[in-house]
């Protein structure tokens, strides 16, 4: 069948697409441990494989796959999980799936394939399963607390004290201890509540969320002399947590992303400042002088 240079050219894209696809299918299906998963991810990699040969029947030609796609998809998924990764790349099948418009003028037999595009995606959704998605509340809970409330404190103790060392030490002490009140917290509140989630399991991935964030955002005061530096960074090192957080599950999820981010940066922002406020009060109206 004679196609135009345009119309080819598109198609080659769709079929580099499609083999790329078949080997990451293929690589996700040895990562899941359910059986049930590996075998809908192997016909799912199948048919891909065949959606290849189909586009292939147009252009004439043998594509290889992208590897640096291959293994950044496998590699994301090993590092946030299998429904991470899973969906990301759906994200970009959904975007693909918008140039099908232009090749369904010419090729309207193509519509088989994007139909079956749309069962993968149902399939996918409907298999996903991991356990950390059922603790995202606890993550959430532990990383926004420590957040709000530590770039709150390092604000305040930046200019009350305006030593860093004695800043950093201060920070960790509260952070810990507040780890450790939050994952208690978690443990009592889940015990109660009606849910599969398992009260440990609860308390350890918020007093880990919590640790975790505290000691980043600690890091600048360990590393810098210039105090008015160090929260700058810790600002700076914050919006990088809620930017990707929030980005993670706005993947995950399918939530808007900007909504999230901006409300949970307005938060630890505004605490931040208010705090900043009350260690310049404390400085000048208690005389402190460190």
């Amino acid at each position: 069948m004679e196609i135009s240079h345009k119309l080819r050219k598109q198609i080659l894209v769709f079929q580099k697409n499609e083999i790329t696809e078949y080997h990451i299918y293929l690589k996700l299906a040895k990562i899941v441990d359910s059986e049930e998963n590996q075998k809908i991810l192997k016909q799912i990699a199948n048919d891909e494989f065949r959606h290849y040969h189909l586009w292939k029947e147009y252009t004439g030609e043998e594509i290889k796959p992208n590897r640096i796609k291959i293994g950044f998809f496998i590699l994301i998924s090993r590092l946030f999980g299998f429904t991470f990764g899973i969906k990301l790349m759906e994200r970009g099948e959904e975007e693909a799936q918008e140039n099908y418009d232009y090749v369904l003028q010419s090729l309207p037999e193509v519509e088989t394939i994007i139909k079956e595009e749309n069962d993968h995606e149902d399939a996918l959704l409907g298999m996903l399963n991991e356990e950390r998605l059922h603790y995202i509340g606890s993550i959430v809970l532990g990383l926004n607390d420590a957040l709000v409330e530590l770039t709150g404190a390092l604000a305040g103790l930046t200019l009350a004290l305006q030593n860093t060392r004695l800043i950093a030490l201060t920070g960790l002490i509260t952070g810990i201890a507040a780890s450790l009140s939050m994952a208690a917290s978690e443990y009592l509140s889940t015990k109660t509540e009606d849910t599969h989630r398992q009260p440990f399991k609860a308390s350890v991935y918020t007093g880990t969320a919590y640790i975790l964030t505290v000691c980043l955002l600690i890091l600048p005061y360990l590393i810098l002399h210039n105090y008015y530096y160090c929260l700058s960074l810790t600002m700076f090192v914050a919006v990088l947590i809620i930017a990707f957080f929030n980005y993670y599950v706005a993947v995950v999820d399918e939530v808007p992303f900007r909504k999230r981010f901006l409300e949970m940066a307005g938060l630890s922002f505004g605490v931040a400042a208010f705090s900043f406020l009350i260690g310049f009060l404390i400085r000048q109206f208690m005389g402190i002088d460190i």
